[in-house]
């Protein structure tokens, strides 16, 4: 009687063996690049806001140290510190009248 090998690998048993480390890479590597969009989604959701809300505040202390509304976006960059990126954002700045909050819009460029 012959005894067998148990040291003896087929090639099935040498695929088997390496197919669920490789479908666990790819699947961990599915999870970390889907985490890191929706990272970077939120992120850029977060800077538009955190850019329009400077803005407002910055018209607000316009007001209440010129007694009056910014009449322009210039006007705010120039004496308030507001950096406005122009190759990511876009600001609609809409005044109706120097005692009425302009309407502020920021979109994001793509």
């Amino acid at each position: 009687m012959r005894k067998k090998n148990i040291y003896r690998k087929g090639l099935l048993d040498i695929l088997r063996s390496l197919l669920i480390p490789i479908v666990f890479t790819i699947v961990v590597m599915g999870m970390i690049i889907y985490g890191l969009q929706q990272t970077e989604a939120s992120s850029r959701a977060e800077g538009l806001k955190i850019l329009e809300d400077s803005i407002r505040r910055a018209i607000i202390t316009a007001y209440a140290v010129e007694g009056r509304y910014p009449d322009s976006v210039a006007h705010i960059q120039e004496h308030y510190g507001i950096h406005i990126d122009s190759s990511r954002y876009i600001v609609h700045y809409q005044v109706f009248a120097s005692n009425v909050l302009p309407n502020v819009t920021v979109i994001e460029v793509r």
